[in-house]
């Protein structure tokens, strides 16, 4: 509920004498203006399309923001520099450079950013920091520079395929939530075609062993190597594998693991030239993460939401596909949760 406050006229001594006198008339009362209805904020991360801003002629978040609604952005890669210290891409600083200008900018607009850890190349933290009492420390540099009230772990690659490294990163996420209260953490890897391989489901077990209560436990439903079916129904198909993996970890009734599972998605053409997400599939993604209550619908990337021109194939900087510029980030914009 909130309060109106009704401005009440002050009425002066001439004023007043003349009301008496029956020479000044009272205007009708104005209505009450009710205030206006609170702005739902969306929790960090819960609809953050992936954009890289070393990569794929990168559009500028406030022009992405003002096109298509979209609020927040999961920003790509934070990596090693060769040690276990961070940096973007592994080599641009936290401070002072363009990242950090494009994160003032959206938070200005009135948005926010979750930083993502890794990706399929470069040096990984989870590998080059010893201990995850280091790794933690490196997590936390990045969280204190931005402020950040959400990570990303994109895990993949040799930093998924080690156990230890996978161990390292659950032990160092559990003390960064420890040192963090409230902060949202994610945890993204990929999958088959029914859901976690036998690594991110190890994943899943540390994670629950450990205490740690990951926000959104995030596949990537691409890349399958072969699919039946449409990409969205192949995509809910790995989700509900996800699903029954973290209920069976954590002991959840299957309404609690669907809010702590979520779908980072790939727009047009994947990876893989026969494989082709389309914005039919994302409805349908939409709908069943709509349905579910999923703490995450994403997508790789806002870099390449657009048409490719002059008949060029899928890459960093375009889908591949006949679409209109934002098509899918505008469909991640009505994900609420």
């Amino acid at each position: 509920m909130h309060p109106r406050t009704l401005l009440r006229p002050i009425l002066t001594l001439a004023t007043t004498a003349a009301l008496a006198a029956g020479s000044l008339a009272l205007a009708p009362a104005a209505p009450a203006v009710a205030a206006p209805p609170a702005v739902h904020a969306d929790p960090v991360g819960l609809n953050a399309p992936y954009e890289y801003l070393g990569w794929g002629s990168p559009q500028k978040p406030t022009d992405v923001m003002a096109a298509t609604g979209i609020k927040q952005f999961t920003l790509a890669f934070m990596l090693s520099d060769g040690g276990c210290n961070p940096a973007w891409d592994g080599s641009r600083a936290l401070a002072g450079g363009g990242d950090q200008s494009a994160i003032n900018s959206i938070r200005a607009a009135g948005g926010d950013v979750v930083v993502s850890f890794g990706g399929w190349s470069g040096a990984k933290l989870g590998e080059n920091c010893s201990s995850a009492g280091a790794l933690a420390g490196a997590y936390q540099k990045v969280i204190n520079a931005y402020k950040l009230k959400a990570i990303d772990i994109d895990i993949e690659n040799t930093e998924v395929s080690n156990a230890t490294v996978r161990q390292r990163v659950i032990s160092a996420l559990k003390t960064v939530k420890t040192t963090n209260p409230g902060i949202k953490e994610y945890v993204t890897f990929g999958t088959t075609t029914t859901g976690p391989d036998s690594d991110g489901t190890d994943l899943i077990r540390k994670g629950a062993a450990a205490g740690l209560a990951v926000d959104g436990w995030t596949i990537m439903p691409f890349d399958f190597g072969g699919h039946s079916g449409s990409m969205g129904s192949a995509t809910t198909k790995a989700a509900d594998g996800l699903k029954n993996a973290v209920a069976s970890a954590y002991g959840y009734d299957a309404a609690t693991a669907y809010r702590h599972i979520g779908i980072s998605s790939m727009n047009g053409v994947t990876d893989e030239s026969d494989e082709s997400v389309s914005t039919a599939d994302f409805t349908t993604v939409l709908n069943y993460a709509t349905t579910h209550h999923l703490a995450r619908f994403t997508f790789w990337a806002v870099n390449r939401d657009r048409a490719c021109s002059g008949g060029a194939s899928a890459g960093d900087s375009c889908s591949g596909i006949g679409q209109s510029s934002y098509a899918f980030t505008k469909l991640i914009a009505k994900y609420h949760g």
